[in-house]
């Protein structure tokens, strides 16, 4: 049930921007051109104005100030006049466990050799559940897998066919290092997301195992041991209670303890990290056990994404669906002393604020196919938003052509360029390009994606359900004020998941209206185009989409 008097404030809030800014009726009509759809900065400015004051609370999963949120998210959208995309509703119900391990009242524990392996929860090692229980109790031999990886575009396949129920299966993190033979083999420099550990995660679920640890260092993990700890031992972390799960025990283990592991289970640690290079790898059974009980608090929290519609006007293309998304959530209210409130006003108050203007101007000018907005939940923790909904998706996955995704958009000024890493993987692409070039700005050069961003905002729940999706970035030629600029934004990597993203009635918003208007007229051109955007042959993403059809 909503709060009484959230929904009072919040409708009545409504009501005064839906004055301000009118809204328009969403019926059908004869679409104009893309650039007839004009962003408007004042709406855009009032909408984050107030979704990064202290009034909504930093818009916390599973807090006040979340609620508040998706009230007032709710609330615009049905004045701006989109239609609801859940059964007469704007809500997506998202069902999150909340999970943190009780070491202290736990027995589990690492044997190897026969022998109890000393090692600390937190220092050495850190579990949790997977699965959104409380309880496990656990006997379950160790297998060392290598990358964890299953590849068949690579021809790859670490786990050989073999029969890993009841076990905990062991894994490197990152993927195989490019050769003189295979320069670009997975990616070469660039990480792909088999490297990731989320994927490591998953596999070992799909695998049937009971359990998996990865195996720490800095380098391939590209942070340190402190990382992890603050993550997995320090805090609550969430993960989604329904769909598919993962398996009953996920940890990490530091490079240490795995070589005093693998020593007392008889191996050689190092030659086994080599042998693990190679395609022709197969898994090693250790020596080793994990036994005990591992307990776990767990709570269940609902949260909801947030999604309306602009029908299209094409009688055939309408049934095909441009998705825009933005996570509406950041940290919420932390500790208890000082400014306690993280109001995210960058991150991503920023983009969940270009949204409700651009829907504003989508539904004064539909296209021939329908479009979504859609704003997400629980981003922050791990794109379980994004991940609920390409689970249950409000429109037919098969029919959903692609997504566009706004996170921390431009608060600095004006650019040349737009940024748009992983547009290449598929035609939107040269669409993004012919979009530029239209507005009279250019795609920055691309990068070698060595930390995967690819796979950490929303769109990559969407990419992994065969939609060509990517997240439209910034740019960051300057077109006035280029070292007074480049300072600005640098100055905000300070201020990232901090209590001071605060937003400053004194910016710049033509770069983020800039910013808003490409995505709108992109979406457009994809909206309109007679066919759909396509992966790249060979794109390992574009396997959803063929198995959706």
């Amino acid at each position: 049930m909503h709060k009484i008097v959230s929904s009072v404030v919040l409708t009545a809030l409504a009501s005064s921007l839906a004055l301000a800014y009118p809204a328009h009726a969403a019926s059908p009509k004869a679409p104009q051109s893309a650039q007839a759809a004009t962003v408007k900065e004042a709406p855009l400015r009032a909408h984050l104005a107030f979704l990064a004051s202290d009034a909504v609370e930093g818009r916390g999963t599973g807090q006040r100030g979340g609620e508040l949120t998706v009230t007032y998210l709710e609330t615009q959208s049905a004045a701006i006049g989109l239609q609801p995309a859940n059964k007469g509703s704007f809500r997506q119900p998202v069902k999150i466990a909340g999970v943190r391990s009780l070491p202290e009242k736990s027995t589990i524990g690492l044997f190897a050799g026969g022998q109890p392996l000393p090692a600390q929860f937190g220092a050495d090692w850190v579990w949790g559940p997977g699965d959104a229980k409380a309880d496990h109790l656990l006997d379950a031999e160790m297998v060392f897998v290598g990358y964890g990886i299953n590849a068949p575009e690579e021809g790859w396949d670490d786990f050989k066919g073999q029969d890993f129920k009841g076990k905990v299966l062991v894994m490197m993190v990152n993927d195989p290092k490019p050769t003189a033979a295979e320069p670009k083999r997975f990616n070469g420099e660039g990480l792909t997301y088999y490297g990731r550990w989320t994927y490591k995660l998953e596999e070992a679920a799909r695998q049937g195992a009971a359990g998996v640890l990865l195996i720490h260092t800095d380098a391939s993990a590209s942070y340190g041991w402190s990382v992890v700890q603050n993550s997995w031992a320090n805090a609550e972390r969430f993960q989604l209670a329904e769909g598919k799960l993962g398996t009953g025990l996920q940890g990490w283990m530091t490079d240490a303890t795995a070589r005093k592991l693998f020593a007392a289970s008889g191996q050689d640690l190092d030659k086994l990290r080599a042998a693990a290079e190679d395609k022709g790898f197969k898994p090693v059974v250790l020596n080793a056990r994990v036994k005990g009980e591992a307990r776990a608090e767990v709570r269940t929290l609902n949260e909801f994404n947030v999604a309306g519609i602009v029908p299209g006007t094409d009688p055939k293309l309408k049934d095909e669906l441009v998705v825009y998304s933005a996570h509406w959530d950041h940290m919420g209210k932390q500790g208890t002393e000082g400014d306690t409130i993280f109001n995210g006003a960058v991150d991503n108050a920023s983009g969940t604020a270009a949204l409700l203007a651009m829907a504003q101007e989508a539904v004064r000018n539909p296209a021939k196919r329908s479009q979504m907005f859609l704003w997400v939940a629980a981003e922050e923790q791990g794109l379980l938003g994004s991940a609920a909904y390409a689970a249950a998706p409000l429109w037919p996955i098969e029919k959903t052509v692609a997504n566009l995704n706004l996170d921390s958009l431009n608060f600095v000024g004006l650019v040349k360029d737009v940024s748009t890493p992983g547009s290449e993987r598929s035609d939107l692409g040269a669409m993004a390009a012919a979009t530029a070039q239209k507005m009279g700005m250019s795609i920055a050069p691309s990068r070698p994606d060595l930390g995967g961003g690819y796979f950490r905002s929303d769109h990559f729940s969407f990419a992994k359900a065969g939609v060509p999706a990517f997240s439209v970035g910034a740019g960051s030629s300057w077109v006035k004020d280029v070292e007074a600029s480049n300072a600005k934004r640098k100055a905000y990597g300070a201020r990232y998941h901090q209590a001071n993203d605060e937003y400053d009635p004194t910016w710049d918003l033509s770069g983020m209206v800039q910013q808003a208007q490409f995505t709108l007229n992109l979406g457009r051109m994809v909206a309109d185009s007679p066919k759909a955007p396509q992966w790249k042959a060979g794109d390992p993403f574009g396997k959803g989409r063929t198995a959706a059809k």
